[in-house]
């Protein structure tokens, strides 16, 4: 089990890397204070051999979603590659006797999910799936019975969460073991990109007392956080179908978030979207600190526009991995070189950083890392050869400011809060074979 240190005092670091030198670091009231060599110890300074270990700055995960990320831990999978075929399906939902919370699916396991197939795979008991992509939720006829939903004939809700949340009035998720187990692998600042976050949701997540810094794309303009640890972000503006494409409806979105000084982060996944959303974005002009999320399908004619914008994108590696296959069996086969870009993009001078995207996107940043090496499918296939990144680069982008995706990687120095993470070996050893494991030790300043 990884030690994890919230609000350290006195503390030495002892024979730690720091920038590719082994030096001491001396922490006290949550902040960096010295480094140097030989640092003198003290009465009431407990000290930690580092034993050449790296000590990085607390790793930034720029886009996950914390509430469902929290749900989906004890929510029951059925979607690939846990769950591949109707019967896998069948069996995923047969267990238990109260309702089922299903997370993951693909039409690739049994076809549109509705309230006809649920009900044929689990007739008795109260069941909602949620789709792949996170905007669709299926539910079965017990379910609309006791949630009293009558307005969904084919169990088909989109963008729910919300008001299945409130009709089940059921218990929230467990926010304080997800915060601990996400500081455990390194990560300590997180992007929540949660549309539209409701005052209940927001209040939890105050009361959650994470030890991550959490900036929040869904606040509403006036919600004042109370807390040290959580920030509003930029906007998120959700593009939920093709009525959302219209420009001069994107233009005033923007705009009405300009106005009150907030940039946006649009969600774009389709060359559609990334069309409307850039010539949106020119039309209204933009703002610093607007931002792209996935960036899907960004085609090569649009990475000078990106640059001329002054936008960042935060984009996910690991789901080019993780659905790499159906990316490339379903995509237009003149998309493919054009999916989920992150080489291209920096070498176009678009400031880029890595994100999990979590439940939808494998949960871990270290994944993050070799999925951005690697790009390697399910399959052994590799989606996109020409945008892997090396991990050093990647790593570069979870470094990054909560506020500044992309921007120049956060160091390990005197004044800092002391969110930090000890690696087991040296930095370069440990760039070669990114996985959690290496980490040892995390320091968290709340």
């Amino acid at each position: 089990m990884v030690d994890l240190l919230r609000r350290p005092e006195g503390l030495l670091l002892r024979d730690v890397e720091v920038d590719g030198t082994r030096t001491d670091v001396l922490v006290s009231g949550g902040s960096v204070r010295r480094l140097g060599t030989r640092l003198a110890g003290a009465p009431g300074v407990s000290e930690v051999d580092g034993r050449g270990g790296a000590l990085l700055p607390g790793l930034n995960d720029h886009h996950l979603h914390l509430l469902a990320t929290a749900a989906g831990r004890t929510s029951v999978a059925c979607g690939p590659p846990a769950v591949r075929d109707v019967g896998q399906l069948r069996l995923a939902l047969s267990g238990g006797t109260d309702w089922i919370r299903g997370t993951g699916y693909h039409e690739s396991v049994a076809g549109p999910l509705d309230r006809a197939l649920l009900d044929q795979l689990a007739p008795q008991r109260p069941v909602r799936v949620q789709h792949r992509s996170g905007a669709l939720w299926g539910l079965n006829s017990p379910a609309l019975d006791a949630l009293g939903i009558t307005d969904a004939p084919d169990g088909l809700l989109w963008r729910g969460d919300e008001r299945l949340r409130d009709r089940e009035r059921s218990t929230w998720p467990d926010l304080a073991g997800l915060g601990r187990d996400l500081a455990r692998t390194g990560v300590l600042g997180v992007t929540d990109a949660t549309p539209d976050l409701a005052p209940a949701a927001l209040d939890r997540l105050v009361q959650a007392d994470l030890p991550q810094r959490v900036l929040l794309l869904g606040a509403p303009d006036d919600w004042e956080p109370g807390s040290a640890s959580l920030s509003r972000g930029p906007r998120k503006v959700l593009l939920h179908d093709e009525a959302d494409l219209d420009v001069p409806h994107l233009v005033a979105v923007v705009r009405a978030a300009h106005a009150v000084g907030r940039p946006v982060a649009m969600h774009t996944v389709t060359q559609a979207s990334c069309v409307a959303v850039l010539t949106a974005l020119q039309e209204a002009g933009a703002l610093e600190g607007d931002r792209i999320e996935h960036a899907g399908v960004v085609p090569p004619e649009l990475l000078g526009q990106l640059v001329d914008l002054g936008v960042r994108v935060v984009t996910q590696p690991a789901l080019a991995a993780a659905h790499g296959d159906d990316h490339l069996r379903d995509a237009d086969p003149a998309d493919h070189d054009a999916l989920w870009r992150y080489a291209s993009l920096l070498r176009a001078g678009v400031p880029t950083a890595p994100s999990t995207d979590a439940p939808y996107g494998p949960g871990d940043v270290w994944d993050v890392l070799r999925a951005a090496r690697d790009r390697h499918t399910p399959s052994g296939r590799v989606a996109g050869s020409a945008e892997r990144v090396p991990v050093a680069t990647a790593l570069a982008g979870l470094l990054s400011p909560l506020e500044d995706p992309g921007g120049p990687p956060r160091q390990v120095r005197p004044g800092v809060p002391a969110d930090l993470v000890l690696l087991e070996l040296p930095l370069a050893a440990s760039l070669r074979d990114p996985c959690r494991d290496l980490v040892r030790l995390v320091l968290a300043a709340r």
